[in-house]
């Protein structure tokens, strides 16, 4: 999970640079919030154990699921193109089943 919300955000900070020049302080500013979100609530859970972690994790979720939306909304704008906007579901949604994992492996281990 920690290599593939890298290669995310790798991916997605070049892409957002061809977003319209007026909506970089509102929209690509919030996306790329979303996503540097994802990424630290990841790491902190990686140090955290119990429900710390769990708690981590669920924000993570919560991060993760603001991204699809702007990623859609992005994608309706024609601001990515089609293969752009295919790419980078399949990311995020790599990343939504290895976290969806990461977090019923947690539930588990506190019962």
């Amino acid at each position: 999970i920690f290599t593939r919300s890298f290669d995310f955000l790798d991916w997605l900070l070049p892409a957002t640079n061809n977003f319209p020049r007026a909506h970089r302080f509102t929209f690509t500013q919030r996306l790329l919030d979303a996503a540097f979100d994802l990424r630290e609530h990841l790491e902190i859970a990686n140090l955290r154990k119990g429900n710390t972690r769990l708690a981590q994790l669920r924000l993570a979720d919560e991060a993760l699921s603001k991204v699809r939306v702007y990623l859609r909304l992005a994608a309706r704008w024609q601001w990515l193109k089609r293969g752009q906007y295919r790419h980078a579901a399949g990311m995020v949604a790599e990343i939504g089943r290895l976290l969806g994992g990461w977090i019923k492996t947690t539930i588990k281990a506190l019962k």
